[in-house]
C-alpha cells in the first residue's frame, strides 16, 4: 500500500473512529509500506541499561514535611503548684536565715510585794543554702540555616529548652534538694515527722492499687486518709481541723484510686469533698515509686502527704528561687554563637514540719 492509498484508506475509517470517540485531526495517512523498516531489533527482550535503574524520581521530591511541628511532652512541674513559690534573695546569697521566735515565760501567786513569774523568748536561726546552676544555648550559623530549610526556628527552640531544663531542674530541688548542702526538698527534710504506714486491706497488703487494679476498697482507702488527716491534728495540737486549707499531694496513679466506689456508690473524692470542704487534690510524679519510667520517684514507694497550707495565719512553707533565670552576655564566635543561662535553688523550705504529715506504701 502506498502513500495515496494509505491516505485513501484512513479517509475512509476516519469517520467510523471519529463516532467511537477517538477524534484525531492531526492524522492523514496510515503509514504506507514505503515508510515502514525492519532493523532487526527482537521485541520481546529488553536491551541491557547503560545506567543504573532507579525509581523515576529522588524520593526528596515526592516528600512532604509537615509545617505543624509538634513538642516532646514532659511531666508537668507541681511542686510550686502543690507548696507555692516565693523568691528569696539574689544569686550573689549563698545562705539564708529563717528566724524563728518562741514565745516563754511563767506566772505565779500573786502578792503585793512579789516580783515573780517572767515572759521571754527564745529564737532561733535555721539556715539554707542555695545552689546555683547553669546551662548553655549553643548554635552555629549553618546549623541555623539548615534548620530553617525544614522550617524549624531553631533559636526559638533552644531558647526553649534552656527554659525547659531549668525549670525541670527546679522543680527536682523542691521534692528532694540538692544533696551535700543545707537544702531540703517537700519529699526529704529532715525536720518532717516519719511517714506512716498503710493499714493491712482485705484482699492483703497495704496497697491502694496493684498490678494495674484498685484491690483497696473506698472506705479502706479512706481511712488511710482519715489517719494521715488524724496525724497531722495530732501533731499541731489541734491548730489543724477539718476546714482548714489543706493539700493532699500523691502521685498521677495513686490518684486513681480516689474513684473507688463503696456500697452506697459513694467514692473516696465524694467522702474528702464532704469532710474536708477546703482541701485540694494535687499529683505529681515524684510522690510515685521509683521505676525506670518515673526515675525521680521514692523508692520507698508511692507517697502521700497531707499539708495545712498556712497555721494561725503563717504559711507553712514555700519552694524558693534566688535566680529563675539570668541570662549572661551572648558570645559570638567566628561561626557560631553561645550563651549562658543561670538559675538557683533553696529548695523547699519548710517553715512549720509540724503542719506536714505523710504515708508511704499506698
Amino acid at each position: 500500500m502506498n502513500l495515496q492509498e494509505a491516505a485513501s484508506a484512513w479517509k475512509a475509517d476516519a469517520a467510523q473512529f471519529e463516532q467511537l470517540g477517538a477524534i484525531l485531526p492531526g492524522v492523514k495517512s496510515y503509514v504506507p509500506d514505503e515508510f515502514k523498516h525492519d532493523f532487526g531489533l527482537a521485541m520481546d527482550a529488553q536491551p541491557t541499561l547503560v545506567t543504573d535503574p532507579n525509581s523515576a524520581v529522588p524520593a526528596f521530591l515526592t516528600t512532604m514535611i509537615d509545617p505543624q511541628v509538634f513538642k516532646v511532652l514532659f511531666s508537668p512541674n507541681n511542686a510550686a503548684v502543690i507548696f507555692g513559690e516565693n523568691r528569696k534573695g539574689t544569686w550573689l546569697d549563698e545562705t539564708a536565715m529563717f528566724p524563728v521566735v518562741e514565745h516563754t515565760g511563767e506566772v505565779s501567786s500573786y502578792g503585793d510585794f512579789n516580783e515573780n513569774g517572767r515572759a521571754g523568748a527564745n529564737t532561733n536561726w535555721p539556715q539554707r543554702q542555695s545552689y546555683l546552676f547553669q546551662t548553655m544555648k549553643e548554635y552555629g550559623d549553618r546549623e541555623l540555616e539548615r534548620a530553617g530549610l525544614s522550617k524549624i526556628n531553631w533559636v526559638s527552640e533552644i531558647d526553649v529548652a534552656a527554659a525547659t531544663v531549668l525549670n525541670k531542674f527546679s522543680n527536682l530541688t523542691y521534692f528532694f534538694g540538692v544533696a551535700g548542702l543545707q537544702n531540703y526538698g517537700l519529699l526529704n527534710d529532715p525536720n518532717l515527722s516519719a511517714a506512716l504506714t498503710p493499714a493491712t486491706k482485705t484482699a492483703g497488703g497495704v496497697k491502694w492499687i496493684n498490678a494495674g487494679a484498685i484491690v483497696a476498697t473506698a472506705n479502706e482507702i479512706y481511712a488511710d486518709i482519715q489517719a494521715i488527716f488524724l496525724q497531722l491534728v495530732t501533731q499541731t495540737g489541734g491548730l489543724v481541723d477539718q476546714n482548714t486549707k489543706m493539700v493532699l499531694a500523691m502521685s498521677p496513679g495513686s490518684s486513681v484510686a480516689l474513684t473507688a466506689t463503696n456500697s452506697f456508690n459513694v467514692n473516696v473524692s465524694d467522702l474528702l469533698k464532704k469532710n474536708f470542704p477546703n482541701l485540694r487534690i494535687e499529683t505529681a510524679v515524684q510522690y510515685g515509686v521509683t521505676s525506670a519510667s518515673n526515675p525521680q520517684g521514692v523508692a520507698a514507694g508511692n507517697f502521700v502527704q497531707l499539708i495545712a497550707e498556712s497555721v494561725e495565719g503563717q504559711d507553712t512553707g514555700y519552694c524558693a528561687f534566688n535566680e529563675k533565670m539570668r541570662t549572661h552576655p551572648i558570645v559570638r564566635g567566628s561561626s557560631s554563637v553561645k550563651q549562658k543561662i543561670t538559675a538557683g535553688t533553696w529548695g523547699a523550705v519548710i517553715r512549720m514540719p509540724m503542719a506536714i504529715a505523710s504515708m508511704v506504701g499506698v
